[in-house]
């Protein structure tokens, strides 16, 4: 019968730190593989080779791609994100403005009817302009 005693402190540390490191290098190969997508300046051929070179022999790869390219990886990802965030804050702009912008019914009834209130057109033209709005 064994039990939790028969494995000692130091082994289960070592397991726990052998998982740690494995997964930590499982993630810094898909995160050298997604920067070599990710980077424009390479061509097709060097792609190619860089990844190539990171799955045959992906120790000597990750390490060779470091010290090669990896000053740029930061600069890369902050220029992905910068792209995204700005492609968000477009969008919301774009919809968010044609929410309140002149499409907005509510908003063209209300001008329709402060126009007619001081007098700058007339109830039939507030009439057609409602009916043109509404349809």
């Amino acid at each position: 019968m064994t039990l939790a005693y028969d494995y000692p402190v130091l082994g289960a540390f070592w397991t726990i730190m052998w998982i740690f490191l494995w997964v930590l290098w499982i993630v810094l190969l898909f995160r050298i593989i997604v920067d070599v997508f990710r980077d424009d300046t390479l061509s097709g051929g060097a792609k190619t080779g860089w990844l190539i070179f990171v799955i045959v022999l992906p120790f000597l790869g990750v390490f060779v791609y470091l010290l090669a390219r990896g000053s740029g990886m930061g600069g890369r990802e902050a220029q992905h994100a910068r792209a995204q965030r700005q492609a968000v804050d477009d969008y919301i702009r774009e919809t968010a403005g044609s929410a309140a912008g002149p499409g907005n019914e509510a908003d063209q009834l209300a001008r329709l009817s402060e126009m007619r209130s001081t007098g700058e057109i007339t109830d039939e033209e507030f009439r057609r302009g409602k009916e043109k709005i509404l349809h």
